[in-house]
């Protein structure tokens, strides 16, 4: 399994943008589809975006296609979450997740431990 570490989040204002990273340890990133969940207070964790394990593909939420960028730098071992034009109902703690079997992130083998995005109107 790889270990996953989450950062970049923070507090910002409707409309801004904000980037997170996920940074994975251990020599197999490449062989993992990677993705972003998240999870907003009261809610359940949802699906975010997926990326496959060469960054050929990618699959986002409806809720998100066209704000959103989902990217991978395998040679540093780092998934991208590019966040655009920020909503309320962005704000949730979000989190990296690793499938070295699904593209669409059917059943994660890891996860990181959350990084906190609010946004505010």
């Amino acid at each position: 399994q790889v270990q996953l570490v989450e950062s970049g989040g923070g507090l910002v204002q409707a409309g801004d943008s904000l980037r997170l990273s996920c940074a994975a340890s251990g020599r197999t990133f490449s062989s993992y589809n990677m993705g972003w969940f998240r999870q907003a207070p009261g809610k359940e964790r949802e699906f975010v975006a997926a990326i496959s394990r060469t960054g050929r593909s990618t699959f986002y939420a409806d809720s998100v296609k066209g704000r959103f960028t989902i990217s991978r730098d395998n040679a540093k071992n780092t998934v991208f979450l590019q966040m655009n034009s920020l909503k309320r109902e962005d704000t949730a703690v979000y989190y990296c997740a690793a499938d070295q079997t699904s593209v669409t992130m059917r059943e994660p083998s890891s996860w990181g431990q959350g990084t906190q995005v609010t946004v505010s109107s």
